[in-house]
């Protein structure tokens, strides 16, 4: 057996802003369901790495509960990654034009550069440029 793909699953209080931010930052969209109860967007070039943004009862239901936006912490950040520096810095203008808060600026990071960043709904990831990644 082996994994062929891997889905993040996140729930999101706004749709059409979740669907607005990620598109604004040139996400592709996966998704072609309009029932109004998630968005999907792909991420990464070569990788089928999807994360789904679903209604808070949509997500919930399923799982039994437990699952909501986050108010003061994630149990995880997913961390994308860039070619250099300077798309680094170029991702954080971007995310801060759509709409995205940039709660860790653009910095030296051990051998590498980065910069965290939270959507909407307040779901945190990194951007982080690794020299020989």
């Amino acid at each position: 057996m082996k994994v062929r793909l891997i889905w993040g699953n996140y729930v999101s209080g706004d749709l059409k802003k979740t669907a607005d931010f990620y598109t604004a930052l040139g996400f592709k969209r996966n998704d072609n369901m309009e029932d109004g109860e998630f968005v999907s967007f792909t991420f990464g070039e070569t990788s089928h790495f999807i994360i789904n943004f679903f209604t808070e009862k949509r997500l919930s239901d399923p799982m039994n509960g437990g699952l909501s936006i986050p108010k003061s912490s994630n149990e995880l950040i997913f961390s994308l990654s860039a070619d250099s520096v300077e798309e680094v810095d170029q991702w954080a203008e971007k995310v801060k034009q759509a709409g995205g808060d940039v709660f860790s600026k653009p910095q030296k990071f051990q051998q590498g550069y980065t910069f965290a960043f939270s959507d909407p709904d307040g779901h945190k990831f990194n951007f982080l440029y690794w020299p020989g990644m």
